[in-house]
């Protein structure tokens, strides 16, 4: 068993729905950061409400690992069912090795064809001299005696996962661990052959174990939030249930909305009372909140939308990942109706992307859209503790008591003072009519020109400062990116640097509004840009036509979901495109 380096490796764990393989990969990445390496783990699992398919894909290594590598060097199967499901997204090279159950019948033809080595070991035989054994403790006793991870970790993380399900389950658990660690076939196995190099468990230091939408109900937090209204989705519900607990102990709230357009609503009349707000999403719910973001954007009420991609049109593939959003998000109100739209590029940037976004919004008094997917959103990662530090952003601008006041005031900036319901001597009207100054409704034209000119105005004339793009190398090629792919175009950069190819990589962060001239000065004496995206449609690569004059040569690599971008693929169309 071979990896691109040796004490990288990327293990699939399979199963059928409710076999464990989520859990035991969770653990199995926990364990992994106790013993000196980072890491990343995905969750691959059908659209069933229970049963079906279900994966853990995990990759372990010695940096800071934030995309799938472009094969897996070991399988290890609970059960072979709906396994051809998975055939397309567990690539495996001619090293990769199998470890499977007896008791699940004959390796699948899938696997089979490819030729590759199985070992065998009774997990569910072994897991019923437990009492309260299950295959998947098993399993995760299998991995870390093959990966030579500290025993006693284990059962710390075992203890602390399972404490609320009683001693007896502890125990058991911990039981099964020791009998797939301990396992006469494994142990003779590893010993003759070569595996991965362990991590150093010196070098374990401090790190941050969340997932995408952890990092982004975090930001959320960290920009102020203290409501949140929303109804669930798939992938955005993980979340929605993240966040409940915690703004409880801050003295917020999360209420779960009949729909997706009660949600938006609740957070506008929030926001409109003065507490920041947010709600979150995936493309079908987004559709449904444009009407009431228009209001938002014509009332200049701040009002945060986390939006999850997943596979679509309509339903789609709601348990997959895809970058199908970006028109809907940057066009889908109706009229004129500047707003910001943002991207999250790895789990850190969950974080900083979201309380940008919730402080922007504030500023601005308008609509702001972070856009993540379900690759980023539902994955885990072991990283480093984020060191990004926010540019100045001032708070929501409001109003005293004035006679005189004028809620939707022409000021320089295009941001007048906002009163909150109660100040004295500042009542107004906020609705969806356009409007004069005082905010009675008004169909003069020059009225119309002077709103929407104020509402524009203070989206372009912000200074955002240098977060608008992760811009990393140097180099007369680029890779132009935007949401998680972005990793993997990073990933892709540094194998070609190795071989001598400098290559700069830009992730856009802020879509909307456009920074054209930014993006000219960081492609200043690049001769080729490879444009890379996860859509069947070239939504990124249209949007770029359409904002920005891209002078060297364009060549676009997108494709649908649900499998990803690897940072291989990214790598050979470069050396193609010679």
């Amino acid at each position: 068993m071979t990896s691109n380096n040796n004490c990288d490796i990327s293990i699939a764990v399979t199963g059928s729905g409710g076999a464990g393989s989520i859990t035991a990969g969770e653990l199995l990445l926990s364990l992994a950061g106790k013993n000196g390496c980072f890491g990343m783990m995905r969750r691959s699992f059908g659209p069933q409400i229970r049963g079906g398919e279900a994966a853990a894909l995990v990759r372990l290594g010695p940096q800071p690992i934030e995309c799938m590598n472009d094969h897996f060097d070991l399988w290890l199967a609970l059960d072979w069912q709906n396994a051809d499901r998975f055939a397309d997204e567990i690539p495996l090279h001619p090293g990769s090795l199998i470890i499977a159950d007896p008791a699940a019948g004959e390796t699948p033809e899938v696997v089979r064809h490819l030729g590759l080595e199985v070992l065998e070991v009774a997990m569910k035989a072994l897991s019923k001299e437990v009492p309260l054994g299950r295959p998947n403790m098993i399993a995760l006793g299998v991995l870390a005696h093959w990966l030579d991870f500290c025993a006693d970790e284990a059962g710390k993380l075992i203890d602390h996962a399972f404490h609320d399900k009683g001693g007896e389950v502890v125990n058991d658990s911990r039981a099964a661990f020791t009998a797939g660690f301990t396992e006469p076939g494994i142990v003779e196995a590893r010993s003759r052959r070569q595996v991965p190099t362990r991590c150093d468990p010196a070098s374990v230091g401090e790190r941050w174990d969340l997932s995408g939408n952890e990092g982004c109900g975090l930001g959320a937090i960290r920009g102020g939030l203290r409501f949140a209204a929303a109804y669930p989705i798939t992938p955005a519900s993980d979340l929605l249930e993240w966040l409940a607990p915690r703004l409880e102990k801050l003295g917020g709230s999360l209420l779960q909305a009949e729909d997706e357009l009660a949600s938006i609503n609740m957070v506008i009349g929030a926001s409109f009372g003065g507490v920041p707000s947010m709600t979150a999403t995936s493309g079908p719910g987004l559709a449904l909140m444009a009407e009431a973001l228009g209001l938002a954007v014509a009332a200049e009420v701040p009002a945060l939308v986390v939006n999850v991609q997943r596979g679509g049109p309509s339903t789609g593939i709601p348990t997959k990942s895809e970058q199908v959003d970006l028109d809907i998000a940057l066009h889908g109100m109706h009229g004129d109706a500047p707003h910001l739209v943002l991207a999250a590029l790895d789990h850190a940037d969950c974080v900083l992307t979201t309380e940008w976004a919730l402080r922007l919004a504030e500023a601005l008094q308008t609509v702001a859209i972070v856009l993540t997917d379900q690759n980023l959103a539902q994955s885990r990662a072991l990283i480093p503790r984020p060191q990004f530090v926010l540019p100045e952003i001032p708070a929501r601008k409001t109003a005293e008591a004035d006679d005189s006041y004028e809620r939707y005031a022409i000021t320089p900036d295009g941001v007048s003072p906002m009163a909150i319901p109660g100040t004295e001597c500042s009542t107004y009207v906020a609705d969806g009519l356009e409007h004069t100054e005082s905010g009675k409704p008004s169909t003069a034209a020059a009225d119309h020109a002077l709103q929407l000119d104020k509402r524009q105005r203070k989206i372009d004339g912000f200074e955002y400062g240098e977060h608008w793009a992760d811009v990393q190398g140097r180099g007369d090629i680029a890779i132009l990116t935007w949401g998680s792919t972005a990793s993997a175009a990073r990933e892709a950069a540094g194998r070609l640097e190795e071989d001598g190819t400098k290559v700069r990589v830009i992730g856009l962060r802020l879509l909307m509004p456009a920074s054209p001239n930014r993006l000219a000065a960081v492609l200043d004496g690049v001769e080729r840009v490879l444009v890379v995206e996860q859509s069947h449609g070239r939504q990124f690569y249209r949007y770029l036509r359409a904002y920005y004059d891209i002078e060297a040569d364009v060549r676009v690599l997108a494709r649908p979901g649900p499998l990803l971008i690897a940072p291989g693929e990214i790598v050979r169309e470069l050396e193609e495109w010679s």
